[in-house]
């Protein structure tokens, strides 16, 4: 009942017009007090929401939403193809997806969302995720290869977010190993990965992609590491649709690829974009910290890291990689 009231008043808040409490609980049928107790999680969310007495309640600026229909309708001017589900309010994209394990899921089958209360970036971080603000998409992927590959869908969704800028804005931006897409030696994107599925046998998987577009100042604070977003790094107004139908459409590509021929073609232009390549560099597991020079990745998406002369490859888990100190 709660998410359906607030899904309403998002409904009619972005048009852009004054909605009076007192209107807006009669028609909700709900108080105007919890009318005004669903502003105030709005604005918590990330939706700058004012108020005049005698008006009532109004956006500060118009918001374009996603739009479900567009998007598939530009996948189809890509000649793509693909499922697509918008949702305004959710917990998380990957974990929607992951909830509809085995059989409501289809290859290539994407969730987006404008707002994820309990977004997720690697090692059960917080990914902050205001309103309307940034593009938070999922997409579900059957490994036939098996969890052995898996690794190489974070170099896979990573060059397909390159593709996808590269095309829209001609704009080239770094990939840090084994999920960051950076922009000036500043995260802009990060990817998360979750699998289900036995070691030795074809698997589930859901790629989760979250890219900074445009940051409120209030949900800035929040961020715990240094950040860019897309449209100040450019200096563009981002239409959110078309990128995302963009990133969509790269993502396929390249997933059609690494089911194919695995990432043996990719390794190169990763490397060409590897913000770290031939830079010394401090590999943090847990308490431990290994010293060396990132030399790119190998053909499973592993870091190669030469420590005294002798270069080794790092698999992925809860490793941090950071410039050497």
């Amino acid at each position: 009942m709660m998410k359906a009231i607030r899904e309403q008043l998002i409904k009619k808040l972005v048009k852009g017009e004054f909605l009076s409490g007192q209107a807006l609980g009669e028609e909700l049928g709900v108080s105007r007090a919890a009318i005004s107790k669903h502003i105030s999680a709005l604005q918590e969310i990330g939706f700058d929401i004012f108020s005049v007495t005698g008006k009532g309640y109004r956006i500060a600026n118009a918001i374009e939403l996603l739009d479900e229909t567009r998007i598939v309708e530009l996948l189809t001017e890509h000649n793509t193809h693909a499922k697509v589900e918008v949702h305004n309010l959710i917990d998380s994209t990957n974990s929607y997806l992951m909830r509809r394990l085995p059989n409501q899921n289809i290859p290539g089958q994407v969730c987006i969302a404008e707002y994820q209360s309990a977004g997720r970036g690697r090692r059960g971080r917080q990914w902050v995720s205001p309103f309307g603000s940034h593009i938070y998409m999922s997409m579900y992927w059957y490994l036939e290869q098996g969890m052995s590959a898996a690794m190489g869908l974070s170099v896979v969704a990573a060059l397909a977010v390159s593709d996808a800028i590269k095309a829209l804005y001609d704009v080239d931006v770094e990939l840090k190993w084994p999920n960051d897409i950076y922009f000036n030696g500043v995260k802009l994107a990060g990817i998360l990965i979750d699998l289900e599925g036995q070691a030795m046998e074809p698997c589930h998987c859901v790629i989760g992609i979250g890219l900074n577009i445009k940051m409120p100042e209030k949900s800035a604070a929040l961020v715990d590491q240094p950040w860019i977003d897309l449209s100040s790094a450019i200096g563009v107004e981002i239409d959110r649709n078309i990128l995302t139908a963009s990133i969509i459409s790269a993502l396929l590509r390249r997933l059609k690829i690494h089911s194919e021929t695995g990432i043996h073609t990719m390794v190169a232009q990763w490397q060409a974009q590897d913000f770290y390549f031939n830079k010394a560099v401090a590999l943090i597991t847990g308490e431990k910290i290994t010293r060396g020079i990132c030399r790119g990745i190998n053909v499973q998406g592993a870091l190669m890291l030469e420590v005294n002369g002798q270069v080794s490859p790092v698999y992925g888990g809860e490793v941090s990689l950071r410039a050497g100190l």
